[in-house]
């Protein structure tokens, strides 16, 4: 089970290095319009915004790897890191698109729920 509570908090780093390179570096282009279901006028002048929530999302991938990594500190840390995400993933699927609930606080919940089973 600790192995599986692990592989989920990667899985949540995952997600949001992937979706810094989205808002950071394909905002602009067609896969990142698409995905965002935008037009280009549009991310042109949201552009430096994306790019300031794509780093804020490679912090949470960079708490959640540096929680792994810190042995007996693992769950206080990767709690604190993934409670982020899932409330950054409720304020998102309201204020933005409901599908971010599925993509950011989903997984993150499972994998809380999972680092707090596994560890108890």
């Amino acid at each position: 089970m600790t192995l599986l509570a692990q592989l989920l908090v990667l899985f949540v780093a995952l997600i949001h290095a992937y979706i810094f390179v989205l808002e950071s570096v394909l905002w602009t282009k067609p896969f990142g319009l698409k995905t965002f279901r935008m037009d280009k006028a549009r991310a042109e002048t949201t552009r430096t915004l994306a790019l300031n929530q794509g780093l804020y999302n490679l912090f949470l991938a960079a708490g959640l790897i540096w929680a792994l990594a810190s042995g007996a500190e693992l769950v206080p840390r990767a709690s604190f890191f993934l409670a982020c995400v899932a409330i950054a993933g409720i304020v998102g699927a309201i204020s933005v698109m409901r599908r971010i609930l599925y993509i950011q606080t989903i997984p993150a919940a499972l994998a809380l729920i999972a680092l707090l089973v596994a560890y108890r």
